[in-house]
């Protein structure tokens, strides 16, 4: 070896940046977000494994089963309880989508400064305890039955669809406007140049770019309407209870494996849900970003 290719293996080496060593700040904080994970998703794994308990109590693991997912369609409690709910949820995501979507397609395509007043009334709607929610509408709820003669507000679907649509209409109306907002109206302006119908450009046009932003909001609403106990609690009647309400009452008495085994069907429906909204959005061309942002609704 030359002294030439010495010198060449020397300068490499050294031109060869130290790995930095890991501070003891990033060292706490890898533990600490460790251990926030661990105390947030570990009760979910709980419920999910003892979803496999063919005991009585939920509480009492004894052996490993199916039993418990079976009782959801042989026990007819439990089964009209699960759909009650599932079919709360898409009345009311339906609801929530269509009210939504004209909301948020008015705020971003008319602005003025009732857009602002609109949002602080969709702020208000958000930020509303649940209960103070729950305490308007029974009485409200009554009236209308009752005083009024409008039978139909004695329907217990109804009436949880309602109660259940009040926050998603807010939802979707800020996802409809956050990917409006950011898409130029260029498109609709030239279906107005060409003479098409305002029915025909909303039809052909607004509500496609929207629908990415729709379909998130649908999907949202239903998952936000399978676990709404506090206002489902007020509004339901005797024969109309859903599943939330159902494990609320159930906790008296004890849990018993199948509340577990539903539970676990609805996180993995929330999870499709999640995964199917992100996908839409991806192919509708939206970056990571973009997807965090219109799913905030910012």
């Amino acid at each position: 070896m030359t002294a030439t290719d010495t010198r060449t293996i020397l300068s490499a080496k050294s031109s060869v940046a130290p790995r930095a060593k890991r501070d003891r700040g990033d060292v706490g904080f890898t533990i600490w977000g460790i251990a926030v994970l661990v105390f947030l998703f570990l009760p979910i794994a709980v419920v999910v494994v003892y979803s496999f308990n063919v005991g009585r109590l939920l509480t009492s693991f004894t052996q490993f089963g199916f039993d418990s997912f079976a009782a959801i369609v042989s026990n007819d409690v439990v089964r009209n309880a699960v759909l009650i709910s599932v079919q709360t949820g898409f009345l009311a995501a339906v609801l929530a989508s269509v009210l939504g979507t004209l909301a948020g397609i008015a705020m971003a395509r008319h602005p003025g400064r009732w857009v602002w007043w609109f949002l602080v009334l969709l702020l208000l709607v958000s930020v509303t305890p649940e209960i103070v929610d729950a305490v308007a509408l029974l009485p409200w709820l009554v009236t209308l039955s009752q005083d009024w003669g409008l039978a139909f507000f004695d329907n217990g679907i109804f009436r949880l669809v309602i109660g259940h649509s009040l926050f998603s209409i807010a939802v979707v109306s800020y996802l409809v406007r956050a990917r409006l907002i950011g898409l130029d109206a260029q498109l609709e302006e030239a279906s107005a140049d060409l003479y098409a119908p305002p029915l025909t450009t909303f039809r052909r046009v607004t509500l496609p770019l929207a629908m990415p932003a729709v379909l998130a909001g649908f999907l949202l609403s239903f998952t936000l309407s399978l676990d709404n106990t506090v206002i489902a609690a007020f509004v339901s009647v005797a024969g109309s209870t859903p599943w939330p309400v159902y494990i609320l009452g159930a906790v008296r008495t004890g849990l018993r494996p199948e509340i577990a085994a539903v539970s676990t069907i609805m996180l993995l429906l929330t999870l499709i849900a999640l995964a199917v909204v992100a996908l839409v959005l991806k192919r509708a061309g939206d970056s990571a970003a973009d997807i965090a942002r219109t799913m905030a609704g910012g």
